[in-house]
């Protein structure tokens, strides 16, 4: 007969997951519930976070949900701030949130791929850290993709501009990138026996929505080769949960195991020269 531990080997622990509300956010909410963690839910939209966070009330009663524009930093700090105010511990963040292919500015004035995908999980990553570090052992799962070896340098300028390619693959590998970078500069940041780690990884090329605003033949060659969100989920869950995972820090993985990024995603001058800019962008 199973023990407790074994029937639910994430009792007592909670997980925070961004964008859950569809795809393999969604998934990976419900299978961390299924393991006994209690789960909070950030997204855009209460509404369309709705029916996912019914379905966890239905495995857990102390699901919670908080709303989150990643691309307006007043929204990113309010969201920090009622997580904090639940009074809760954090051993999981997964910053799995993204767009792909939609073009403009953020609210908070930089393009639209790298504010919401990089700079939106930076500003809310800083603001729960003392929360985390609290909270140790935890780790902070960042969903990246690798399209980031793409990416032959960054354009420190462009950030500040609009979307200026047309189908926006050019910026959503910048921000990719930036998601490697900013998890092994976060890693580096948090050794010394801070009792956590970081990891990035590519969870694949999944059927999600995550390229609903790309154009329409885009939108199309991207579900010919796509697996499912079910199974793009497993890499995001293997870095929040298996022991080998939780005994290193700032890798990279790819199909549940580490891999070497990029070149330039192991550029460690970049990644402080990231961390500096974002934190005087998000101030």
């Amino acid at each position: 007969m199973a023990t407790d531990r074994e029937a639910a080997p994430l009792a007592g622990r909670v997980a925070l997951v961004t964008g859950a509300n569809t795809g393999i956010g969604r998934v990976t909410a419900i299978e961390l519930a299924r393991r006994g963690a209690r789960v909070v839910i950030a997204c855009r939209s209460a509404a369309r976070a709705a029916p996912v966070l019914a379905e966890l009330r239905a495995i857990d009663a102390g699901a919670v949900g908080l709303e989150l524009e990643l691309g307006d930093f007043d929204s990113v700090r309010r969201c920090a701030q009622r997580f904090l105010e639940l009074g809760l511990p954090l051993h999981v963040l997964v910053n799995n949130a993204g767009v792909a292919g939609d073009r403009g500015l953020t609210p908070s004035g930089f393009e639209r791929a790298f504010g919401v995908n990089h700079l939106g999980h930076f500003l809310l990553t800083t603001l729960l850290l003392e929360r985390l570090q609290a909270s140790a052992p935890a780790r902070i799962v960042n969903v990246a993709s690798r399209a980031h070896v793409l990416v032959s340098s960054i354009d420190w300028d462009a950030l500040r501009r609009p979307t200026r390619s047309l189908t926006g693959v050019a910026e959503y590998g910048v921000s990719k990138l930036c998601n490697v970078l900013f998890s092994a500069e976060l890693a580096r940041r948090l050794q010394g026996g801070s009792g956590v780690t970081s990891h990035a990884l590519h969870p694949g090329v999944v059927a999600s929505e995550v390229w609903r605003h790309a154009p329409w033949p885009l939108r199309v060659l991207n579900r010919l080769r796509t697996i499912s969100n079910e199974e793009g989920a497993l890499t995001t869950l293997h870095c929040a949960t298996a022991d080998e995972a939780g005994r290193e820090t700032g890798l990279y993985y790819d199909r549940c195991r580490p891999r070497q990024p990029s070149r330039l995603a192991q550029d460690s001058a970049l990644a402080a020269e990231l961390w500096r800019r974002s934190e005087d962008w998000v101030r």
